[in-house]
């Protein structure tokens, strides 16, 4: 997000439209395919890239989400790339590799780990690949000091902080020695700067228990205790003591220390580096104010002592207020305070306390946002209490300070609690823990009124702020310490990196006081500093060639590990996606593909003379498309549709608009069709069914196909001419096939009231399959006679009279499909039924009888 005219101009157009774009293009950014393939060093460029989301994602919270998964997906890359090592060497060449900033000769940084830390990569820093490295660096000055059992690591602990003076002075005489080499360890130089810190923490624990005035009143001569008491008396214009002098030394050494460091760094990085830093940095800069202020005091109080000796005596509780005296006390006090905490800093080394620490950081980030919406809260309450209460406080400041003789010291004490708004504050404030009482509230003149909503807006005050408050920072706190909880591991191996780094770097070896004075190193360095400016520059022009020649080797050497590192990472992301099972999309791309395979099919039937409907004929999708529409359909469901436009679906109700026209009983019929429809084995028939009618596949689109059709019209009416010759009997009942042929033949209306298509003929078949009929031979030779098999359908119907038309057909059923086909010219015409009880064929010729054909009818339907 820039300032640039463009930029600008794109967001006031169309804001939306502007960030959307900006999102997909870290998006195409943040893939580890094109990072890999555009960036020489792949893993900076996803901690620069890391950062940026990072940024982002803080900037524009509206899209926070997708930011924080790029970022995450960025820092996963980078963990990725890392995890392909396979041996030191490799490690060693990236860790070390500075694509920033040309490395100096010799140099043995870690250059990618303070990137790491730079960009706030935890996962990086905390892989196991670089806690290994760090860790072998870091006990390098002890070998074998991580075997040894934990009372003996105790032992070589104690022993280095209690001959840490006789270490640092080695070192200043013999840096060479081996001694010297040893100090200069990771490991050696954190202990012997921590046996420093610890002895000046004690120096400051004796000034403030003043332990030098009790050793004196203890051991010390009649002399030594004669001088201390003329000491207690005079109380201005005193010098430090000895003590104080230590701890004067300890400082300078400190804020040297610092000094250096941000020369080096510079003051933005030093404070960004660490959190702790900026704790030095404060209570460096209140000692340096302590130190000035007791100097001017010191110097002011002496020239009163020169006119006026009496003036040394005056108590301190007669000092001013502001007294540079008592101002320095405060902040030394607050001094030691910073010092004693930068101790919590040392602890994170250890794998108990480290996380307890990291736990402190965010506990207390909490109570800095709750005390941002607290304040603003004990602030209204302490203006409206201040506005009710201030007058009748006045009158108990008065009565206070006119009767003070008479003993009214309660006047004193409760007209500060409402006397202004800092003193409501004040009082507000200690009410949370207790130490508030009703009595407060009891001031003398008040109303009964004004003392009810004085009571009123405590109490509301009071469960503001104890039911509610204090509980919103408990829940604050328990939600930190499970978050920081939950990621102990990681938090705790980055912080502990960031100390160990802190050693690593080129820091002077030497702990406070010792800093401050020159070693024979220094005038070494000094010594080749001034005689190496007198040489000729061939020196320096040989160094810059081979400096540039071993540059261009490590760039090589780089190059072709972080090649194999990105051959790696794709083959693993092969065999990750070899290794996935199948999924939800895999089942629905295979159904896609058995989908498309059938409408090539039916297209390869219609291509060949085969009647396709048109819905069948569906254009085949590309993958993405395919992708989409599986997508767009997963979230609907589709039923089977049932005749007249229903589906199974139990929401289906009986048309509104319909039902005042329908009579009682058609009602009744269309509500049971329903029901029998909605049922299990109701909706499995109708949905079969449905696929029988309207199956397309094994009918021809050609003139065959019209053919059969007029000779399926021509059966239908050759059955109803059947029965119209059929002679009548009176004696025999009607049975359920008369009663079927009641109904006059028409062009529109046929049995069972169907429309005139294939499943008409078999509709018949079927009623006749109910009823249970079978074919016989008429007695007469010239007829045919119906009668039924079973003994309740014992009766006779006479076949019809032979036909006159000359063409002949045959009906034939095919693929559960009935149809006719013409016959020959000298063929008979027939007519085959294949029903469960019916076990001949019936044959029939206008020109001679029938005949009965021996063989049994498959079953087919």
């Amino acid at each position: 997000m820039c300032g640039c005219d463009k930029c600008i101009t794109s967001s006031k157009t169309d804001s939306l439209r502007y960030s959307m774009c900006r999102v997909n293009e870290y998006r195409a950014l943040a893939s580890p395919s094109l990072i890999a393939l555009s960036s020489a060093d792949p893993i900076l460029t996803a901690f620069q890239l890391s950062w940026e989301l990072r940024r982002l994602a803080r900037i524009e919270k509206e899209f926070k989400n997708e930011y924080v998964e790029l970022r995450q997906q960025c820092e996963t890359f980078a963990v990725d790339l890392l995890r392909q090592t396979r041996s030191s060497h490799e490690l060693d060449v990236i860790l070390k590799h500075d694509s920033e900033n040309a490395p100096s000769i010799g140099s043995m940084k870690l250059r990618l780990i303070e990137l790491a830390i730079k960009y706030k990569q935890k996962n990086f820093v905390a892989h196991p690949y670089i806690q290994q490295l760090l860790a072998t660096v870091w006990y390098e000055g002890l070998p074998g000091f991580r075997r040894l059992r934990l009372y003996k690591q105790i032992i070589e602990i104690i022993k280095i902080v209690y001959f840490f003076p006789f270490y640092c002075l080695v070192y200043l005489y013999a840096p060479s020695a081996q001694i010297g080499k040893v100090m200069e360890k990771p490991f050696m130089k954190f202990l012997i700067h921590s046996s420093s810190y610890l002895s000046y923490l004690g120096l400051l624990v004796l000034v403030s228990q003043r332990a030098e005035t009790q050793f004196i009143e203890l051991f010390g001569s009649e002399s030594m205790n004669k001088s201390l008491r003329l000491r207690q008396l005079r109380q201005r214009g005193n010098g430090p003591s000895y003590i104080e002098l230590l701890i004067l030394h300890f400082v300078i050494g400190y804020i040297w220390q610092e000094i250096l460091d941000v020369r080096r760094d510079g003051l933005k990085r030093y404070l960004a580096h660490n959190a702790w830093n900026y704790v030095e940095f404060v209570r460096n800069k209140m000692y340096v104010a302590v130190i000035a202020l007791r100097v001017y005091a010191y110097v002011t109080e002496n020239s009163q002592i020169f006119y006026d000796p009496s003036s040394a005596f005056i108590p301190r509780e007669k000092w001013e207020t502001f007294d540079p005296q008592l101002v320095a006390d405060a902040l030394f006090a607050a001094s030691n305070i910073l010092s004693a905490l930068k101790l919590i800093h040392m602890c994170s080394i250890s794998s108990h306390l480290g996380p307890l620490q990291l736990s402190l950081k965010r506990i207390l980030i909490d109570i800095l946002k709750f005390f941002s919406i607290y304040s603003l809260v004990l602030f209204s309450f302490a203006c409206g209490l201040n506005q009710l209460m201030w007058y009748f406080a006045d009158l108990e400041r008065k009565k206070c300070y006119s009767l003070i003789e008479a003993g009214s010291g309660e006047s004193c004490s409760k007209w500060k609690n409402f006397g202004n708004v800092f003193e409501s504050i004040h009082t507000l404030f200690w009410t949370g823990f207790g130490e508030v009482d009703l009595e407060t509230f009891d001031l003398p003149g008040m109303k009964p009124y004004t003392r009810f909503w004085a009571l009123f807006m405590f109490a509301t005050y009071s469960v503001i702020n104890v039911t509610i408050m204090l509980n919103l920072l408990i829940a604050m706190m328990s939600n930190s310490y499970s978050v920081i909880e939950g990621q102990s591991d990681v938090e705790w191996k980055f912080s502990r990196s960031k100390l160990w780094l802190s050693c690593f770097e080129e820091t002077p070896t030497l702990p406070s006081p010792y800093n401050v004075y020159p070693t024979l190193k220094h005038f070494k360095k000094l010594y080749c500093y001034i005689w190496k400016s007198k040489k000729t520059d061939s020196w320096p022009q040989n160094d810059k060639t081979n400096s540039f020649i071993n540059q261009s080797q490590r760039e090589s050497e780089f190059a072709t590990v972080m090649r194999a590192l990105i051959w790696r990472y794709i083959s693993m992301k092969h065999r990750e996606m070899e290794n996935v099972g199948v999924t939800e999309e895999d089942v629905n791309e295979i159904k896609s593909e058995l989908s498309t395979m059938k409408y090539d099919f039916l297209e390869v039937l219609r291509k060949n003379g085969m009647e396709v409907p048109s819905d069948h004929r569906k254009k085949t999708m590309d993958k993405k498309s395919k992708i989409w529409e599986r997508r767009l359909m997963s979230d609907f469901y589709v039923a089977p549709v049932f005749p007249g436009g229903s589906t199974c679906s139990s929401s289906n109700s009986i048309d509104q608009s319909l039902e005042h026209r329908l009579r009682p009983i058609d009602r009744f019929r269309q509500a049971v069709r329903m029901v029998v429809a909605n049922s299990a084995s109701g909706r499995w028939r109708t949905t079969i069914y449905g696929v029988y009618q309207n199956s397309q596949i094994g009918t021809t689109a050609g003139l065959g196909s019209f053919v059969n059709k007029q000779n399926l019209q021509w059966a239908m009416n050759e059955v109803w001419a059947l029965r119209e010759k059929r002679p009548s009997t009176n004696s025999t009942p009607t049975t359920k096939v008369q009663t079927v042929f009641t109904s006059s033949p028409s062009s529109n209306s046929y049995p069972f009231e169907l429309p005139e298509r294939r499943s008409t003929l078999r509709a018949l078949i079927d009623e006749f399959r109910r009823g249970e009929h079978q074919l016989h031979r008429g007695p007469g030779g010239d007829a045919t006679s119906w009668a039924a098999s079973a003994p309740v359908r014992g009766q006779l119907l006479k076949a019809p009279p032979p036909l006159h038309q000359p063409q002949q057909h045959t009906m034939k059923k095919s693929a559960s499909v009935w149809y006719a086909t013409p016959p020959a010219p000298d063929r008979p015409l027939v007519t085959r039924m294949s029903m469960p009880n019916l076990q001949s064929e019936t044959t029939f010729d206008r020109r001679q009888q029938p005949q009965q054909s021996s063989g049994p009818i498959p079953e087919e339907l």
